[in-house]
């Protein structure tokens, strides 16, 4: 018996990669060039809205933030899909970045990060395994909470 693909897995896990989000500006949602995809940054937008606003560790806790960095990786795993076709063909996620809009004294974006991380994980098991980097920043688009950006090596 094969290995469940990436959308079977989704299904299991009960989500559904939603529409990819219409860009704020200037830019594609990703862009393929050789044999990998960079998405933008994805917010945690469902049903066309941003599931939650304000800063990590003043309005919104940290498991919350990890709860909304989940979303903006399946948004991030739409995204990719778009390119490719299927998630089938990701061969590995090779990085991911995510930001944390931040209280001043809030020091755990890693593991609000983990949410993406483990989503990505769950999803496309060993190649869902990446290099990553969390960074609290002052503010994003929107007032989102979380934005997080994936690198995927594709065939």
């Amino acid at each position: 018996m094969s290995a469940p693909t990436p959308e079977e897995r989704l299904a299991e896990l009960g989500l559904t990669l939603p529409e990819v989000a219409t860009p704020l500006a200037a830019y594609v949602p990703a862009l393929r060039t050789g044999d990998y995809v960079y998405t933008s940054g994805q917010l945690p937008v469902v049903d066309g809205k941003l599931a939650v606003t304000g800063k990590v560790g003043a309005e919104v806790s940290a498991e919350d933030a990890k709860e909304l960095a989940r979303i903006c990786a399946l948004n991030a795993l739409a995204a990719v899909k778009s390119v490719v076709g299927d998630l089938s063909k990701v061969v590995r996620i090779v990085k991911v970045v995510g930001f944390v809009a931040s209280a001043p004294d809030f020091t755990g974006q890693p593991v609000v990060v983990n949410g993406a991380s483990e989503l990505l994980g769950e999803v496309l098991g060993d190649a869902g395994r990446h290099a990553r980097s969390a960074v609290g920043v002052a503010s994003l688009p929107l007032d989102a909470s979380v934005e997080v950006e994936v690198i995927a090596e594709v065939r």
